[in-house]
């Protein structure tokens, strides 16, 4: 899961606030694009994402809720994808993710005995404490001890008869706040019936929003870093963003110190288990959306025996090199842009014209045009080609966001490019003030530590640029550049590909979306294969993930999946 520059967060928490700004704000009508926004946001003080959701709240109705990050630089077209991994090598040539001992070593005795001390949040309903959890597992020290953010939202069922235990959400990223992600959604928004025979329970992972944050540059800083151009047509302008790269990672190094050497997702997933005690829950239960799927299932994989039911939805596949995740990510955003294409040139209004097959060219010539001459704003800040990219791909992630995206273009034809760069602010989590929140940080560590690069030269970034544009016409130069992020990083990775077998956990449902633009439907199909116990639901749809994004067939059978343990049937496929 390396991280790109532009789109460190293939996250739709980001696409779904940029979506937000909202269909009044760029002058879509549509019934979805002006549903009423919930912020998105930490309570109890905690720094948060200041992006807003987009979602009907209310039981019975469509309840859009945070689709999901998911892991940035992944994609794929499902006609593009064979199977096989990064440089030629099958996933199945993946080693092993090996599980830990069942016994909890005597050195990690009192994080999983400590007690949780909960106070009211600000966010009111819920309630908040901290864990307290080692920097690092293997040499467990007091004074290095991370507090990491936790907050609940007690079962609403009366009594505590039907009372499952916790269910515990992460929204993806990595570095989306899963405590904002709980408070502004899941613990109000989840189906009525899951919400009241369960605690609803989140935390931040190490290294995000509240959960001892990883900080990198200034906010004047990480404007210009994503201004810089990402098609770089010389050597001046490779070498300018080689040193964007390369100040980004000293920044991180400088900021973070030796925190960034500790936030992979096995830790993270080791810090799962120690609440998952502390809340006296003998199992995990778990909804994990887009790079939640790659957390919940590393969490499996360490501790199988103590998985309970565990939902992963938008599902990443563990078992693909960096360059692989990219490339893929890249054909998926393609899938995306097709599929708006075609429906935009059904309409009377499509900025495209009415060729979807042309749409592409049309769109490529106006990131030429930002290219060379950044277009106007009304402000200080003029929209780059890199802003009007981001700002196309965040409307990627879900289809409720078209018709902003074809407000937002028709204005950059006209020469505004206001629209798509809030669009791309609201993807940055860059709220009015020009302040930054700390996911596009938490993402580039957390995916420089999982992975070793895709990349670590321009001039490897070159050899692989056919396989990219052959993947997107569109975006894949700019994605094959963004894929060379962590080939800077000041730490060297500690994961690597490997595939979860899980064995012996019980039943585990994941579920893949067929034009899912950031997580594509093979790696789900690839992820329940891997599991010894994986199941398999298919939602046939656009947009990034699927559970509560209006299909009944898919929430109905999570639901009773959450409720009963009881996983659908084999080959069941929803739309």
């Amino acid at each position: 899961m390396d991280s790109s520059r532009l789109l460190r967060t293939s996250g739709t928490v980001i696409a779904a606030a940029a979506l937000l700004l909202s269909g009044s704000a760029l002058g879509d009508t549509s019934p979805r694009a002006t549903a009423a926004p919930r912020a998105y946001g930490a309570g109890d003080g905690q720094p948060s994402p200041a992006g807003s959701r987009h979602g009907r709240a209310g039981e019975g109705r469509d309840d859009r809720g945070l689709p999901g990050f998911g892991s940035f630089g992944q994609g794929g077209a499902l006609g593009s994808l064979g199977g096989l991994g990064g440089a030629g090598r099958p996933p199945g040539d993946a080693p092993l993710l090996a599980p830990l001992p069942a016994a909890v070593p005597p050195a990690l005795q009192r994080y999983y005995a400590q007690k949780l001390t909960w106070h009211p949040c600000r966010t009111s309903g819920f309630e908040c404490a901290t864990l307290r959890a080692p920097l690092d597992y293997d040499h467990p020290r007091e004074a290095d001890d991370l507090k990491l953010a936790v907050s609940r939202k007690k079962a609403t069922g009366a009594g505590h008869a039907g009372r499952l235990g916790s269910l515990m959400v992460n929204p993806g990223g990595p570095g989306g706040s899963a405590v904002g992600y709980l408070q502004r959604y899941a613990g109000i928004g989840y189906p009525a019936a899951v919400r009241a025979h369960y605690d609803m329970v989140a935390m931040d992972p190490r290294g995000v929003a509240g959960s001892e944050p990883v900080t990198c540059l200034s906010d004047a800083a990480m404007d210009r870093y994503t201004e810089v151009d990402q098609t770089p047509d010389d050597a001046g302008e490779t070498g300018e963003l080689v040193a964007a790269y390369s100040d980004f990672a000293d920044g991180c190094a400088a900021r973070s110190g030796k925190l960034l050497g500790h936030v992979s997702t096995i830790e993270a997933a080791r810090d799962m288990d120690v609440l998952r005690a502390v809340l006296d829950d003998a199992k995990l239960t778990y909804v994990g959306a887009s790079y939640g799927t790659f957390l919940g299932a590393t969490y499996a994989g360490l501790f199988p025996s103590r998985v309970g039911r565990l939902v992963l939805d938008g599902a990443l596949d563990p078992a693909l090199d960096s360059e692989r995740v990219n490339r893929d990510q890249t054909a998926g955003f393609q899938t995306a842009f097709d599929s708006f294409a075609e429906d935009c040139a059904r309409r009377r209004d499509c900025p495209l014209g009415t060729d979807p097959a042309r749409a592409g060219d049309r769109l490529s010539a106006l990131f030429k045009k930002a290219d060379a001459t950044p277009l106007a704003t009304g402000k200080s800040r003029k929209l780059t080609e890199s802003l009007a990219t981001t700002g196309v791909i965040s409307a990627m992630y879900d289809e409720a966001a078209w018709g902003l995206l074809r407000t937002a273009l028709r204005s950059a034809f006209m020469g505004d490019g206001a629209p798509l760069l809030k669009l791309s602010d609201a993807y940055y989590e860059r709220d009015a003030r020009g302040t930054y929140q700390n996911l596009m940080y938490a993402n580039a560590a957390v995916n420089c530590l999982d992975l070793p690069p895709a990349f670590r030269s321009p001039a490897e970034v070159r050899n692989a640029m056919h396989a990219f544009r052959k993947a997107s016409p569109v975006f894949g130069t700019s994605l094959a550049w963004a894929a060379l992020t962590c080939g800077y990083w000041p730490v060297q990775a500690t994961g690597n590909p490997h595939r979860i077998p899980a064995e012996g956990a019980a039943p585990i449902l994941v579920i893949g979306t067929t034009r899912d633009p950031a997580t594509p439907y093979v790696w789900a199909r690839s992820l329940a294969s891997q599991l010894s116990s994986g199941r398999l639901l298919t939602y046939d749809g656009d947009g990034h993930t699927a559970y509560t994004r209006g299909s009944a067939c898919i929430d109905n059978a999570i639901n009773t999946y959450l409720l009963t343990s009881t996983p659908p049937p084999a080959g069941r496929k929803c739309s």
